[in-house]
């Protein structure tokens, strides 16, 4: 149903005030180096601006005239000679509240209150609507005696009327989440307009160019694709695998005329539903005119591998410009950049999203659009009028599942984005399936998923049951070829501690940095390539999206979609009639985390009851359980929907106390940066970027290039590796903790990465001076 905000359109009043000179010159927004103030930005201009690119932002969802009030009304709280003296070195002054004030005297009602959410927060980040927490809460803020403005604001600054906006809501009990979700979109358009009109005064006044925009069109990138994709045909052999996603490709590439909205790709591991979701995506936006392509991945390690690929077949070499198939991870903490204000605050600022292929973390994605934070939301409003592909959309946390659903749902219906949820065990997410507010109209972009299935089948699983770790590794030592993955890092470590006397013994986790474990694989693609021994002892980051094919695979128990992903590293060309995937349950160490048990258990009893348990009833059964016995309150454990619902008349939305709560990883992790040189130790690339570390004004693209040499460690870890002194801080005055940089090189080592349970260690060779 459509639910109309009611609001009184309240006409624009403009004060006259033509017998007052002019004065224009003694208000600016920022200060330039030169004492000149000449050369300073001028407050007119820059809040004419910001509006500008702000409505520019919103037009394509219907809301550019208050993208520009938002923009006008942000920094009227400038117009006062406190402010101005500021500039010139005086005390702080509060100059947002001022802005939020006027939109609610002059919008009263809602629309007023949706604007000063925004331009209240543009600093400090979206507050409370009551009961602030580190923030004042919107309604203090608003009672708050600010300083009188120069009347000579409603001269140079016209406000533009607005009528009420129109929210496509499922439901009325949903009106609330779609009313805060619309404040975030307005929050974002005017933090990023304010963010890139300060970066463009400064690089006018510092001769500069920002390194922005002249990407070629998603028209040009569709048909690079098309010419990869007809280059991989051609070449490929007359398989019933390649014939299989041939025809997922072409069936998913005519569907790409279909109306905007929800979608799933429900493709069994092997079939090319990457580079699938690539093309319906880029030829999708083509035909309906959309910006940008969203590629979401639930885990950090293998969005280098997925970038890469897309860099490749898209022809992204640096040629026609800057990357426009761009990385963004949370490895490094955006909150420092809220610590800054005007030409500071530009030194850390992230990617805002502006480029046509965006590959990202599902935690980075999510967690940006439940944020408060001023440089986390600056790219939502680039989510509008976006392919989002959701890839893996089965591993989303279930404490959180619902309000995730709720936002994809919006998305679609209030966004004017497509979403497209891709996997080989696709969650029971709809309404249809019994999930509390699924999602609704979704339509299968691939041919006969169950077909495809039986088709595409090529490991059987077995149960084997407890075994110890001396079996396992028993086994392993007798099979020349076999992956073993496991549910944690520790035990992953014990079982290559006991065969790395075997010759192809390889270890594979996230202690080691991204730039490491490419290298390993490598090694072990080869190896299976040509046939020699290799027994590789993993965690789960080797399930998704990694491409290995061995002829045997054991998984420790976990959930289904972890077993079927462990499956598709087996046989995965088809090479044998079928490949052999054992299930065990391991006897050392306990069973891992209490979701794992959970997830453990509920495949066990679809194991026993179905033949196939990766058929897709199966999976659907399998998924129905989990949710039925987690309970609707258990996907939701914070209680974001109830917050949002509770305030949808008063839009007293408790966006602060939402932010805090929506996080997907609970355990804290931090990123130590390791100047890795390969394992031939003869690359310098992460000590060149290290020392660039030491003076860079703006070290951004140092933190992005950086990442592939980052290894993510609990903050108590990373803490004693800075008491040993075996890690420091780069530039900790200018930013914080946020560049720690490993020192003692000994404790990174070339078999597990980084053994930070031990930073005292110092090896034999690193004693001799």
């Amino acid at each position: 149903m459509t639910i109309f905000v009611q609001v009184i359109e309240y006409p624009v009043l403009l004060q006259t005030l033509s017998a007052m000179p002019s004065r224009s010159d003694h208000y600016f927004a920022h200060s330039a180096p030169s004492e000149n103030p000449s050369s300073w930005h001028r407050l007119d201009d820059h809040l004419r601006h910001t509006g500008d690119r702000a409505a520019g932002f919103l037009e394509r969802v219907g809301l550019a005239h208050f993208g520009r009030a938002a923009g006008l009304l942000h920094d009227l709280g400038k117009y006062t000679e406190k402010f101005q003296q500021r500039l010139r070195g005086g005390p702080r002054v509060n100059h947002s509240t001022a802005g939020a004030k006027i939109a609610c005297e002059r919008y009263p009602g809602i629309i007023g209150k949706m604007l000063a959410f925004g331009v209240a927060g543009h600093h400090a980040g979206l507050a409370n609507g009551v009961n602030g927490e580190k923030i004042t809460a919107l309604a203090d803020r608003l009672r708050e005696n600010t300083p009188e403005l120069d009347p000579l604001w409603s001269q140079e600054i016209q406000l533009p009327p607005l009528g009420p906006p129109q929210i496509q809501s499922r439901s009325r009990e949903n009106a609330g989440f779609s009313g805060s979700f619309l404040i975030r979109l307005l929050f974002s358009a005017l933090v990023d307009a304010d963010y890139l009109d300060t970066e463009a005064y400064y690089a006018r006044i510092e001769k500069t160019s920002p390194s922005r925009g002249g990407h070629p069109s998603l028209g040009i990138l569709r048909d690079r694709l098309d010419a990869h994709l007809e280059g991989l045909t051609a070449r490929a052999s007359a398989s019933e695998v390649n014939a299989l996603r041939r025809e997922v490709l072409h069936h998913a590439r005519k569907r790409a005329v279909d109306t905007p909205g929800l979608f799933t790709l429900t493709v069994p591991t092997g079939g090319g539903k990457t580079l699938t979701s690539l093309s319906f995506a880029l030829h999708h936006a083509v035909h309906h005119g959309l910006d940008r392509i969203l590629y979401v991945i639930p885990y950090m390690n293998i969005i280098e591998q997925t970038a890469a690929v897309f860099r490749d077949v898209l022809q992204d070499d640096e040629s026609e410009g800057p990357h426009f198939v761009i990385e963004h991870h949370s490895t490094f903490d955006e909150q420092r950049v809220e610590k800054r204000s005007g030409k500071e605050k530009l030194r850390l600022a992230m990617e805002n999203w502006d480029a046509p292929i965006v590959v990202t973390t599902a935690v980075q994605f999510f967690e940006s659009l439940f944020s408060n934070r001023p440089s986390r939301c600056r790219k939502l409003h680039n989510i509008a009028g976006s392919v989002v592909v959701l890839d893996e959309a089965q591993t989303l946390p279930l404490e959180f599942l619902r309000p995730c659903v709720a936002a994809m749902d919006e998305l679609a219906r209030n966004w004017r984005a497509t979403v497209v949820l891709c996997s080989a065990t696709q969650p029971a997410l709809r309404e249809e399936s019994g999930f509390c507010g699924g999602l609704r109209e979704v339509r299968e972009l691939a041919p006969q998923p169950t077909r495809l299935q039986r088709s595409l089948k090529r490991t059987r699983i077995h149960q084997k049951g407890p075994m110890e770790d001396s079996e396992i590794t028993e086994r392993l030592r007798g099979t020349p070829q076999a992956l073993c993955i496991v549910n944690t890092r520790a035990h992953a470590r014990a079982l290559y501690e006991a065969i790395e006397d075997q010759d192809g013994a390889t270890h594979l986790t996230t202690s080691m940095c991204a730039r490491h474990r490419r290298e390993i694989l490598e090694e072990v693609r080869s190896r299976l390539t040509i046939g020699e021994p290799i027994r590789l002892i993993a965690t789960s980051l080797v399930e998704a999206g990694v491409d290995l094919d061995f002829p045997v695979v054991w998984r420790e128990e976990a959930g289904l979609e972890s077993i079927i992903q462990a499956a598709g590293r087996c046989n995965r060309e088809g090479k044998a009639p079928s490949g052999d995937v054992i299930v065990f349950r391991s006897q050392a160490g306990g069973r891992g985390l209490p979701e794992i048990r959970k997830a453990a258990d509920a495949a066990r009893q679809v194991l026993r009851k179905h033949q196939d348990p990766m058929s897709l009833p199966a999976i659907q059964e399998y998924f129905q359980t989990r949710y039925w016995i987690e309970g609707d309150n258990a996907l939701d454990t914070k209680g974001i929907l109830p917050m949002l619902r509770e305030r949808k008349r008063s839009l007293d939305f408790p966006f602060e106390t939402i932010s805090r709560a929506f996080c997907l990883i609970e355990t804290p992790m931090a990123p130590v940066i390791v100047p890795y040189r390969g394992r031939e130790g003869k690359d310098r690339t992460a000590d060149r970027l290290i020392a660039a570390l030491e003076h860079e004004e703006r070290p951004g693209w140092l933190a992005r290039s950086l990442q592939p040499y980052t290894v993510p460690v609990p903050l108590l870890g990373r803490k004693s590796l800075l008491d040993s002194r075996a890690a420091r801080i780069i530039r900790e005055a200018d930013f914080d903790e946020q560049f720690v940089v490993l020192d003692n090189r000994d404790i990174y080592r070339a078999d597990i990465g980084l053994t930070w349970d031990d930073p005292s260690f110092h090896s034999v060779e690193g004693l001799i001076c």
